[in-house]
């Protein structure tokens, strides 16, 4: 195939439009979102959750802070909508209802995209846990979509373990500014 200036234009027009689709994250997504606990699927051994998510180019950490009674616990996942993230301490929230832990030595993969417009960020999980027949291999599909005006988020898990979606709902929680 010959390189004529028209091919190398349209070679470069199309790398930078795929690049600009990959890189751009949706601000709507940064902060911290509050769990309303009525209207979500429960969350079977823990009382309370929020999540304060930030972005930085195409990486985004999603923090997970959760609560039962006294005890408190937090844990980080990173996602990449550039490219594959392999992590050895991956959080699910049912795993400590569920008591599915993950696999000892195991390495959980996500990959992660910004669909509809920029307004749902997708993730494929795929991570290495602990039954009772031995270690087999969960499949997590997750969206997270941002309501109009960004002030809501729904989070919706699909897992190959389960026949029902999880559905959590989140409302954005003002930052207090120090005066």
């Amino acid at each position: 195939m010959k390189f004529t200036p028209f091919r190398r234009l349209l070679m470069v027009v199309t790398a930078a439009v795929a690049l600009g689709v990959t890189a751009s994250a949706n601000p709507d997504i940064v902060g911290q979102w509050q769990l309303d606990i009525d209207r979500s699927s429960p969350l079977d051994g823990w009382q309370d959750m929020r999540l304060i998510i930030s972005t930085q180019d195409t990486q985004v950490d999603i923090r997970h802070e959760m609560r039962w009674r006294a005890t408190r616990y937090r844990a980080i996942n990173t996602v990449d909508t550039a490219k594959p993230v392999a992590s050895d301490s991956f959080f699910r929230v049912e795993q400590r209802h569920m008591a599915v832990y993950p696999a000892k030595g195991g390495v959980t993969n996500t990959t992660a995209e910004w669909i509809d417009n920029n307004r749902t960020l997708r993730t494929e999980t795929h991570t290495p846990v602990e039954v009772s027949q031995g270690n087999v291999n969960m499949r997590i599909t997750s969206e997270y979509r941002i309501g109009e005006g960004g002030e809501t988020l729904t989070v919706i898990e699909l897992h190959s373990s389960r026949s029902r979606p999880l559905v959590y709902f989140f409302h954005k929680v003002e930052e207090k500014v120090a005066s």
